[in-house]
C-alpha cells in the first residue's frame, strides 16, 4: 500500500475481524483507515488522535460498549459529534431511532463494495463542505456570501445525484418559489410585507436545501422503484430532522446563529412536509405556525413533483397537478399561497416546460 498520509481518515469500529479486513480492502485506496474492535476502544482512539477521521464506520451490536453506547457519547462532545456516523447493521430494525438521533447513513452486511465506497464518498464530501463554511471570514462580504451560496448548491447537487436528479429539481423549485413570491408582493397580498422583512431573494436560494436530510436515507428506501411499506415510510420522513440537524451544524460552523439565510435553509428543510391542517410531518405543525418560507418550498416542491417523474411513478398532466393543488387549499396548503398559484399557473407550467 503507498502512502496513506494525505488521505481523508475513516474510523472502522467492529468487533469482527473479517468485517474490518473487507472494509479496510474496500476503502484503502481512498482512505486512511484506522481500527476499533468496539465503543470504547473507539473512544480512547479519537481522544489520542493529533487529525480527527472525516468519517466513523460504526457497528451496532458489540461487547464492552456498543455502537449506539458510543454513538450517545460522542454526541455529548462538541468535537466528536461533529463527525458523521455511518451505522453497520445486518438489520433494519434500528434505522428509524438511528437517522432520528443523528445518524449519516447505514452499510448492510453483507458488504457491497460500491455502496461502500458511494456512501462513505458522498458523507465525507458534505463533511467536506461544512468543514470549507469554519474557513469562511465572519463578516458578511459579497465574497464570502458568493462563497456560501455556491457551497450550498454544490451539497444540494450531491442530494440531486444520489436521488437519480439531475440537479434540475433544485433549480426548478427555486424558479417556482421566485415567482410565488414575486406575484405575492406585487399583487400586495397578506403576505407582502411578511415577505419584505424576510429577504425573500434569500428564501429564493435557501429552496436548494429543501431535500438535505435525504442523504440520510437509504439508497433501498430513496430509490425504490415502487410504493413504500409503513416502516420505509416513517424512515423517508426522517429526513426532515436530517436535514435541520445538517442546517444547524452548518449554523455553528460558521459561527453566525443568527444568519437569516441558514435560518431559511433550516425552517424550509426542517417543515416543507408540514400541512396547514396540522397532519404533516415531522411536529404536526399547522397554519401559521409554519414558516412562511416553509409553506412556500411546500407548494413549490410538491407542483415541481407533480409534473416530473419519478423512479416512483409517472408525472401528472399540468392541468391534474392544478387540480390537485387547488384541492389542497386549506388542508395541504396556505390558501392564499394556494390561490395565488392558481393565478400563476401558466408562468409555473412554462418554468417546467423550459427547465427539464
Amino acid at each position: 500500500m503507498g502512502n496513506t498520509d494525505n488521505l481523508p481518515i475513516v474510523l472502522a469500529v467492529d468487533d469482527v475481524d473479517m468485517n474490518i479486513m473487507i472494509l479496510e480492502e474496500i476503502l484503502k485506496d481512498s482512505y486512511n483507515i484506522i481500527t476499533a474492535g468496539n465503543g470504547k476502544q473507539a473512544l480512547e482512539i479519537l481522544r489520542k488522535v493529533e487529525v480527527l477521521p472525516k468519517l466513523i464506520l460504526l457497528d451496532v451490536l458489540m461487547p464492552e460498549m456498543t455502537g449506539r453506547e458510543m454513538f450517545d457519547i460522542m454526541k455529548t462532545d462538541e468535537t466528536l459529534k461533529r463527525i458523521p456516523v455511518i451505522f453497520i447493521t445486518s438489520e433494519n430494525d434500528f434505522e428509524s431511532e438511528l437517522l432520528a438521533a443523528g445518524a449519516a447513513d447505514f452499510i448492510h452486511k453483507p458488504f457491497s463494495p460500491d455502496i461502500v465506497k458511494l456512501r462513505v464518498r458522498n458523507q465525507i464530501a458534505l463533511k467536506n463542505y461544512s468543514d470549507s463554511l469554519e474557513e469562511m471570514v465572519a463578516e458578511k462580504t459579497t465574497e464570502a456570501t458568493s462563497t456560501l451560496d455556491n457551497t450550498l448548491q454544490a451539497l444540494a447537487n450531491i442530494i440531486e445525484y444520489r436521488n437519480l436528479e439531475s440537479g434540475s429539481h433544485v433549480r426548478r423549485t427555486q424558479f417556482f418559489c421566485k415567482a410565488l413570491i414575486d406575484y405575492l408582493m406585487e399583487s400586495d397580498s397578506p403576505y407582502a410585507a411578511e415577505l419584505r422583512t424576510m429577504e425573500s431573494d434569500i428564501i429564493v436560494k435557501s429552496m436548494a436545501l429543501h431535500d438535505v436530510g435525504k442523504i440520510g436515507i437509504p439508497d433501498s428506501i430513496l430509490l425504490k422503484p415502487g410504493p413504500l411499506d409503513p416502516n420505509e415510510i416513517e424512515i423517508m420522513k426522517t429526513h426532515t430532522a436530517v436535514g435541520k440537524n445538517i442546517v444547524e451544524e452548518m449554523m455553528k460552523a460558521v459561527k453566525d446563529k443568527d444568519s437569516i439565510y441558514l435560518k431559511h435553509c433550516r425552517d424550509i428543510a426542517w417543515c416543507h412536509h408540514e400541512r396547514f391542517d396540522g397532519s404533516g410531518y415531522p411536529r404536526r405543525l399547522a397554519g401559521f405556525d409554519i414558516p412562511l418560507s416553509a409553506r412556500i418550498a411546500s407548494l413549490s416542491d410538491v407542483y415541481d413533483a407533480l409534473v416530473c417523474s419519478r423512479v416512483y411513478k409517472a408525472a401528472f398532466s399540468y392541468g391534474e397537478a392544478v387540480n390537485i393543488i387547488s384541492e389542497g387549499r386549506g388542508s395541504q396548503f396556505d390558501p392564499v399561497l394556494t390561490d395565488a398559484v392558481l393565478k400563476i399557473r401558466d408562468q409555473f407550467r412554462e418554468i417546467s416546460q423550459k427547465n427539464q
